[in-house]
């Protein structure tokens, strides 16, 4: 369907079918939706990334449900393109890629990719001398024009991309223009060129053309007239003297010469200006082929007009804009320009962008006197000197768009080429290639061409691991070859080991002039220095990130570690984004690379102590209302913190943010349980008890037992006793869950005589439960069940309702395991009384698993049947996997008695799909275990169908 497709943007946007015996109109929905589409047609074919999108639409301005908004844009796009398509079925027409979407319609789908084509086919024509082939391509290119470029339409894109489309054809009547002196027909477009004139009043190629078609009709007074009105324009409106070619004309009219044909051009320099390429550029052939086929393209089309690399310091960007310069040097016969615009170099300041044009027009030939001092003009005279010419312009380590945007109004067939660490946004007809850092073997192959294969090879494990504590960086990877290269004594295992130190690996980067850190230093020295408040925030917030030590951060937690509210930071993480300081890892969430985060250490100065209290007591407080929020019958063992916590209302939110925020909280907790400070200390513990429940629910014991080993070592370093007896149960409910039953017994010991020796009532009942639970666990029953009459006893005392219902549930687990499932429902159905009076959902289902389990040791699979049902549900509402995958065998075990092994084995399946026995010997033996006596039933049913 898409080949039938075609999408106007010269004029209204609108679109059609195109089919056999009729056209067909196709609803393009909303003026947004429709600016989505100019945007993803005019790059036709080409993946344009989400942020591009929302920029174009929104601008600087965006609303925080932009991206929202472009996925339900993109949903009604598909519907009107595709109405046909079913709503599991993918799209053939406008797919979905990881770096945003691409429209599959061909460039000739298009009627501006179109005319554009037809416009540089045009030119090759008349270079080629058939000026009047060249007028009928450019009447029929002109022809599709309706109106206004985008008309009706809005925002940073729809106005970038009218302009240019506006010149675009504006420079086709000029090409027409010129054909038409050529073949003599002056008279013929004297009108035409005055309209045009008029309603362009400062375009001096166009003001040209209409004096010398004047000249050669026999008016000379009138293109005088023409120049003079132009002249006093230009210094009224702009406070500019005429161009070169416009000053050229008016000496021949006042000549009374004959007037020269308009494409004869002045004598030029032809300058090759590029850096040397690297003798053996390693990789990057993806980047390679696509910047090649841009700047050559194969069909002989133009070049692209602007390619952009940009990418973090140190990621190669010079060096692959050099190689590929020089690879497509030969499409460029009209002369290669090269400058550093010193963007990012320390101590210097940036090339102005008259610099700029100054270096360059005077490579161009102009006499340095003749260089215009005013930026506009020099401008003009830049277009002019690149008009009808093809030129590679190699601007490297380009401080931002404002520098260079002055040299963007190149003809076509002139291509710049641009690197720089900050991303550009710009209009369709630019390319912009977001370098990565090198791959693996990649690195390996420039270790090997800089210090020999024999000594890169001869280790692949120490290799690989030099690689990353060089982040894939090229810039680093240089320096540890060169390090290498200059000590032939030194294995590769030694030069990784002396990186391996983080508190020196900058230090060890450094190879002659070449360092990591004073590459980084000028990106961030640029953001410091920068004119604008976000630069500076930006600036600071890097120097902070680096006290964190966690793998991801959100703008939530940067404002709290900064002390400014989110809205605030995340303007200044997205700045660091578009410096390439720091990546962006999801919606919301940033990450530093390793190499930017021990340069972000090193960076902070005055107080580091407060900055990180801050950030820790919001992610402990966060924490611990997630866990509320997610069961607020669980008793919450970490402490109130006064910190501003991320903003949650449901259970499902919570569950979300912590696994969401799961490993980021983990490293937070070690990081301040490792700390000497015992404030921060004390934060660590805290949030590793606020983790407690949600790493119970998401079988998360290893890491439980780790943050409470150091949780126990902090708290008897400070003397809390209350924290201590709390860790001891934490490390005993991990060592429970998987099968070391005497090591829990011994912390639940621990737990019960410091909580005996506090006086803390609560404490010990808790802590009896849990022996009886630990014992339960350890199939060990009957040691189980004076625990949990004792728990029951004291919790009746002391009025502890949630102490009861577990109390009566372990009561029955013991019974259970014992034999006596008569003793066990009854002791079972009076904790299901008290669960469902509570509202406690969580106590319910564990209650309600139990009790099928009963029903099942009865012999009667269709009491427990219902009672399994509404565990699984209740389970997997709370998010508890181990009780889930319990349920779910049992579920297996009733369906199998009932003689229905095939429901026996969706039960199964559905364990296997939540992650099998989650990693647990016992778990996986037990499941094993179902899974044979299903098959065994299946295949006694099968061997004798008949009952």
């Amino acid at each position: 369907m898409s080949e039938e497709i075609f999408i106007r943007l010269l004029g209204e946007v609108t679109a059609e079918f195109r089919r056999r015996d009729f056209v067909e109109p196709i609803d393009l929905g909303p003026a947004r939706q429709r600016a989505t589409l100019s945007i993803l047609a005019a790059a036709a074919r080409r993946p344009v990334p989400m942020r591009q999108l929302v920029a174009g639409v929104w601008g600087e301005n965006a609303p925080r449900n932009a991206e929202q908004s472009v996925y339900t844009y993109v949903a009604g796009l598909r519907r009107a393109f595709e109405p046909d398509r079913g709503r599991r079925e993918p799209s053939q027409v406008l797919a979905g890629m990881p770096a945003g979407y691409v429209l599959r319609v061909e460039p000739a789908q298009v009627d501006a990719l179109l005319f554009a084509e037809s416009i540089e086919e045009a030119r090759r024509v008349q270079r080629a001398g058939d000026d009047g082939q060249a007028v009928r391509r450019l009447d029929e290119a002109l022809a599709m024009w309706r109106g206004s470029a985008l008309s009706g339409l809005s925002g940073p894109f729809a106005e970038t991309e009218r302009d240019r489309l506006e010149q675009l054809r504006l420079a086709a009547l000029e090409l027409r223009a010129e054909s038409l002196l050529r073949l003599g027909r002056h008279r013929d477009i004297v009108e035409e060129l005055r309209d045009l004139t008029r309603r362009n009043p400062l375009r001096e190629r166009v003001r040209e053309l209409l004096m010398t078609a004047l000249f050669r009709s026999g008016s000379p007074a009138e293109a005088l007239q023409v120049y003079e009105e132009g002249r006093v324009l230009l210094a009224e409106e702009l406070g500019l003297s005429p161009g070169e070619g416009l000053r050229r004309c008016h000496e021949m009219v006042l000549r009374a010469d004959a007037a020269p044909a308009p494409s004869a051009p002045a004598p030029r320099e032809t300058p090759h200006q590029l850096p040397r390429s690297l003798a053996e550029f390693v990789g990057r052939s993806e980047e390679i082929a696509r910047l090649t086929e841009r700047l050559a393209p194969g069909d002989e089309t133009s070049p692209g007009p602007l390619l952009i690399i940009t990418g973090p310091p140190g990621v190669g960007k010079s060096a692959l804009a050099a190689h590929v310069a020089h690879l497509a040097m030969n499409r460029f016969p009209d002369g290669q320009l090269y400058v550093n615009c010193r963007g990012a170099t320390p101590e210097l300041p940036a090339l102005t962008p008259l610099d700029l044009l100054g270096r360059f027009l005077r490579a161009l030939g102009v006499p340095p006197n003749a260089v215009p001092a005013d930026l506009d003009e020099a401008a003009a005279a830049w277009r002019s000197r690149l008009h009808d010419r093809r030129v590679l312009v190699l601007l490297d380590d380009a401080a931002d768009l404002a520098q260079i945007r002055p040299l963007l109004s190149a003809s076509l067939g002139n291509t710049l080429l641009v690197t720089s660490r900050e991303t550009m946004s710009w209009g369709e007809d630019a390319v912009q290639l977001e370098l990565a850092r090198m791959s693996q073997a990649e690195s390996a192959t420039m270790l090997a061409n800089l210090a020999g294969e024999s000594r890169i090879s001869a280790d692949a494990g120490e290799t690989a691991r030099l690689v990353r504590l060089c982040d894939g960086l090229p810039l680093a990877l240089r320096i540890a070859g060169a390090r290498l290269a200059g000590r032939p004594d030194w294995s590769v295992s030694e030069l990784a080991s002396r990186l391996s130190d983080e508190r020196t690996r900058l230090h060890e980067l450094v190879a002659g002039d070449l360092a990591v850190r004073s590459s980084l230093t000028a990106s961030h020295t640029a953001l410091e220095r920068g004119s604008r408040p976000v630069d500076r925030l930006a600036a600071r917030t890097l120097s902070l990130l680096g006290l964190l030590h966690v793998p991801e951060i959100t703008a939530e937690a940067a404002g709290a570690l900064v002390g400014v509210a989110a809205g605030e930071a995340e303007p200044a993480l997205e700045r660091l984004v578009d410096a390439h300081l720091l990546d962006r890892a999801g919606p919301d969430r940033y990450q530093l690379h390793d190499l930017i985060r021990l340069f972000a250490r090193d960076l902070r100065s005055g107080d580091s102590r407060e900055p990180l209290i801050r950030a820790l007591s919001y992610y402990a407080a966060s924490t611990r209302l997630a866990s509320h929020v997610n069961d607020p019958h669980r008793t919450q063992l970490a402490a109130p913190v006064d910190a501003v916590p991320h903003e949650i209302g449901t259970a499902q939110e919570a569950r979300a943010w912590l696994r969401g925020e799961e490993a980021v909280l983990s490293a937070a907790a070690v990081q301040a349980l490792n700390s000497p400070d015992d404030t921060i200390a004390r934060l660590g513990v805290n949030l590793a008890f606020g983790l407690l429940w949600h790493q119970q629910l998401a079988y998360r014991m290893t890491e439980m037992q780790q943050l409470n080993t150091l949780a126990l070592r902090v708290s008897e370093r400070l003397g809390d006793a209350a924290a201590a007896l709390l860790a001891h149960g934490h490390i005993a409910n991990a060592l429970r869950m998987t099968g070391n039953t005497d090591e829990a017994v011994a912390h639940l010991r621990s737990e019960l005589e410091l909580a005996r020796r506090l006086g803390d009532a609560f404490a010990q009942m808790r802590a009896l439960g849990n022996l009886a639970n630990t014992y339960n666990s350890g199939e060990r029953y009957e040691e189980g069940l004076p625990w949990a009459e004792l728990q029951l006893a004291l919790a009746r005392d002391i009025g502890a309702s949630v102490g009861v219902r577990f109390a009566l549930l372990t009561m029955g687990h013991s019974h259970l395991g014992a034999g006596r499932p008569e003793k066990a429902r009854e002791a079972l159905h009076e904790a299901l009384a008290y669960a469902e009076e509570a509202g406690d959902t969580s106590h319910e289902g564990h209650i309600r698993l139990v009790l099928g389990e009963a029903h099942l040791e009865l012999e009667d699979p269709e009491q427990a049947l219902p009672h399994l049902l509404q565990a699984r549900e209740l389970l997997s509402a709370t998010g508890y996997l181990i009780g889930k995958l319990r349920c779910l065998i049992r579920l297996s075990r009733a369906c199998r008695m009932m003689k229905a092994p095939d429901r026996a084995l969706s039960y199964l399946a559905e364990a296997t799909a939540d992650g099998g026995g989650l990693g647990d010997a016992r778990w996986e033996r037990r499941l094993r275990e179902e899974r044979a006596a299903v098959a065994e039933a299946r295949a006694a049913i099968q061997a004798d169908p008949c009952p």
